[in-house]
């Protein structure tokens, strides 16, 4: 079984002018067989996210237009122009909508579904999307329509920024990417109003970024983020609105926005797989975009001097919208617009700067929570998740079924390379269910092809083991298949544990459910408006593995260490210096210093081949 959306690293598409004409060549085809004598643009099974996808795809043509010059396009970006104007903008009150402060206004906007009443929570966002469309038409038509469509195309513009800003609350939904987006669309129309009026749409732009978005940034891994849907990143929407900042700043040349997505960008490259996997949402946990985070992954990966163009995305909507039958959609169409006018290259090298949520050298990574426990381990082109054991999440010393992972205080961190490896020692004081306190030392060693994982914690009672992880799932050429199993090795007795079956709050690995789908199950609210993430909390107990101590430890000890992948024996061993615990495996030496650490507190760590 394959993972649906996680498909091959958007960074592989080809990104020529070459490739781009191509592209727009097949959408100027498939167009012009669809346009109807109306000058409808919409695939004929579009029902919902309706509003903006036949001005998208006039956008569409209206650049192609610029590009080659195609006779048959201006009578298409006309009639189609028309159409929009005179059959999906709409200036009464949609019936239900929640989030008016005025009504009756007769300010346009667009419909989420053109059903009166219809599902119209989804008004606002689809309004930010014809906004966007309608300035990308506005900046590729200066050859194609007269002073009066043109006149007429700007007041509506106006308009939807208006009924955005003044007759609605904003950003509702409480959706970063959406309400980065609203901000690009005032940015933009400023661009084609006349003064005064151009003034006031771009201050009034800039300080809604400023006091209803960037003020309420929330903090994830050491990083502020745009908040999305009630969380602080969701695997679909958060490299959307790295692509919105990348335009906003593009457009208005803020510093604000480059430091923000520089920002976002370096904290998805450090929770980024180096195969691009990752989960992980408030509203999505797998469903990874495609086109829509092109232009901001190239753009800010260029900025930051890394690869996170590597990133996963949904091939299918690799250059834009698509139906199930594969057919054109027009829904977000502006994003294609935008990465080819942006001609920004790709940086496909990782980059040289450590980062403390991650340990990444050649074809292994570790992406740490804030908490410093691995969120996700690769290695053997194998992705693990953290495993649950009695409602606990993450890896660590299990007694009693209590899980030590919590830090209890101030988690250190030092960063170590030497001779071929790259090793991370994260310490940690922890608090179990007999409030004894005890220091937690983990040590992540890598060559690029292994990680070696050793823990260790002062002598802990009864028969103690290590939570090493959720097997989930690994790479297939260009796909992610499901798996149960993983190529680890432990030390002590190693063993994986699967959970009773037919309950949704215990989640077996060697089922067909994904984790996005148990997650939901889990979930207060119905899929694609609950929270993944919280319902994934709910989980009772998972798919695990269980490594036993290690033997040979130092006697005031518990050790364990586990290999994930590599070949051949794994008999570390280890003892007790005046330096602190010395770990001797096949391929590395390392001596992890005193969890009192050093004279600034640090737990030292040497490291050697």
């Amino acid at each position: 079984m394959h993972l649906p959306h996680q498909r091959g690293p958007l960074h592989h598409l080809p990104d020529t002018p070459e490739a781009y004409d191509a592209v727009l060549a097949g959408v100027t085809e498939q167009a012009l067989a669809r346009l109807t004598p109306e000058g409808n643009l919409e695939h004929p099974d579009c029902v919902d996210d309706i509003g903006d996808t036949s001005l998208g795809v006039t956008s569409l043509l209206a650049l192609a237009h610029r590009r080659t010059k195609d006779p048959r396009l201006p009578e298409a970006v006309l009639r189609s122009l028309r159409f929009h104007l005179r059959e999906r903008v709409y200036t009464q009150d949609n019936p239900g909508y929640p989030n008016l402060k005025v009504r009756n206004r007769g300010l346009p906007y667009a419909r989420y579904v053109l059903e009166p009443g219809a599902h119209p929570i989804g008004d606002w966002p689809s309004t930010v999307w014809a906004l966007l469309q309608l300035v990308n038409v506005l900046e590729t038509t200066d050859d194609l329509i007269d002073d009066e469509l043109r006149a007429e195309l700007v007041e509506l513009g106006h308009g939807y920024w208006r009924w955005l800003t003044e007759a609605t609350f904003f950003n509702p939904q409480e959706a970063g990417n959406q309400a980065i987006g609203c901000v690009v669309g005032g940015l933009m129309l400023a661009g084609h109003l006349p003064s005064p009026e151009a003034e006031t749409v771009r201050d009034r732009a800039l300080s809604l970024y400023a006091d209803e978005i960037r003020a309420h940034r929330v903090p994830d891994r050491g990083a502020l983020l745009p908040p999305e849907h009630g969380g602080a990143y969701d695997n679909n929407y958060g490299p959307i609105s790295l692509s919105f900042l990348a335009q906003a700043h593009r457009v208005s040349g803020e510093d604000v926005f480059g430091e923000d997505g520089d920002t976002l960008a370096r904290y998805i490259d450090a929770r980024l797989t180096t195969g691009g996997f990752d989960i992980g949402g408030p509203r999505y946990s797998e469903q990874h975009s495609g086109f829509e985070s092109v232009l901001g992954l190239r753009y800010f990966g260029r900025r930051i001097g890394a690869d996170i163009g590597r990133y996963r995305g949904d091939t299918r909507w690799g250059r834009h919208a698509v139906k199930p039958d594969g057919g054109l959609d027009g829904h977000f169409a502006f994003m294609l617009v935008w990465q080819i006018q942006d001609t920004t290259p790709w940086h496909r090298a990782p980059s040289g700067t450590p980062s403390r949520h991650q340990l990444r050298a050649g074809n292994v990574s570790v992406a740490f929570d804030t908490r410093m426990t691995p969120s996700l381990i690769e290695a053997a082109n194998t992705y693990i998740l953290p495993a649950a054991v009695n409602r606990q999440h993450g890896f660590g010393p299990v007694i009693d079924g209590f899980l030590l992972c919590r830090p209890m205080g101030e988690v250190r961190v030092r960063d170590v390379h030497a001779e071929g490896l790259t090793a991370k020692l994260v310490t940690k004081p922890v608090v179990g269910r007999d409030h004894v306190l005890r220091h937690v030392r983990s040590l992540y060693v890598t060559d690029g092809t292994s990680l070696w994982m050793t823990v260790a914690v002062e002598k802990l009672p009864g028969t103690p083991y290590l939570l090493a992880g959720l097997p989930y799932a690994a790479d297939d050429g260009d796909r992610v298949r499901r798996t149960a199993t993983a190529q680890v090795t432990a030390a002590g007795e190693l063993r994986l544990t699967h959970p009773e079956p037919d309950r949704p709050d215990h989640f077996d690995a060697r089922t067909d459910t994904t984790q996005e789908q148990a997650a939901f199950a889990l979930a207060a609210d119905p899929r694609g408006h609950g929270n993944p993430d919280e319902g994934w909390r709910h989980l009772v107990a998972s798919t695990a593995l269980e490594a036993g101590p290690a033997p040979g430890a130092p006697a005031d000890l518990h050790v364990f260490a586990v290999r994930y992948g590599g070949v051949g024996p794994f008999t570390p061993e280890f003892g007790q210096t005046r330096d602190g615990l010395t770990v001797r495996t096949e391929s590395f030496t390392a001596t992890i210093g005193d969890p009192a650490g050093d004279a600034t507190g640090e737990p030292p760590l040497t490291l050697g081949g």
